[in-house]
């Protein structure tokens, strides 16, 4: 019985990485030490770091770089074209009709399941995506974001023990200004 995994030649596997069954990778590197959970797509030209966490049916298109030591949840989506389209001309689009737009996720960050992280951004080191946000813009470091589009809610401290602890975020005067008008 094969165990339905599709690894193409051209995948660099670091040493130790785990691989559930229905895993699909073709042309990315993946770091030692990291673990893909089951139906969880890497393309070509995509990099996970070493000691990553990537859960299920996540995919990772194109273009997307994730540093070490980071969390991906469940059912993740990274987007690597702003106006996609089928067609150019009446035909169907090829390679050259398009260009990739990049995406990083830094060291530590964390994404919660059903997240959406659209191209063109960064998300900081350390920063935790909260789950089913949709990411439109970059996510600075030691901090957590939710909501569509995603918004700061909270800056992660260090207490001096080296732990990161989340202290409020000041309400910006235009969220307050639009909760008094509803």
């Amino acid at each position: 019985m094969s165990d339905f995994r599709c690894i193409a030649p051209d995948v660099k596997l670091g040493q130790n990485v785990r691989l559930a069954q229905f895993v699909n990778l073709y042309g990315c590197t993946i770091g030692d030490d990291t673990k893909l959970g089951t139906f969880v797509e890497i393309q070509k030209h995509a990099s996970v770091g070493s000691r990553c966490k990537i859960s299920s049916h996540t995919f990772i298109c194109e273009g997307v770089t994730i540093e070490d030591n980071v969390f991906v949840g469940h059912g993740v989506v990274f987007i690597n074209d702003s106006y996609p389209r089928a067609t150019t001309d009446g035909q169907l689009q090829t390679e050259a009709d398009w260009k990739v737009e990049k995406t990083i996720v830094k060291q530590g960050a964390s994404i919660g399941s059903g997240a959406t992280i659209l191209s063109k951004v960064t998300i900081g080191e350390n920063a935790i995506v909260g789950a089913g946000s949709v990411v439109t813009k970059d996510v600075p470091p030691n901090t957590i974001v939710a909501g569509n589009p995603a918004r700061v809610l909270r800056v992660l401290t260090s207490d001096g023990s080296g732990q990161l602890t989340a202290t409020a975020q000041r309400e910006a005067p235009e969220d307050a200004k639009s909760k008094g008008s509803r």
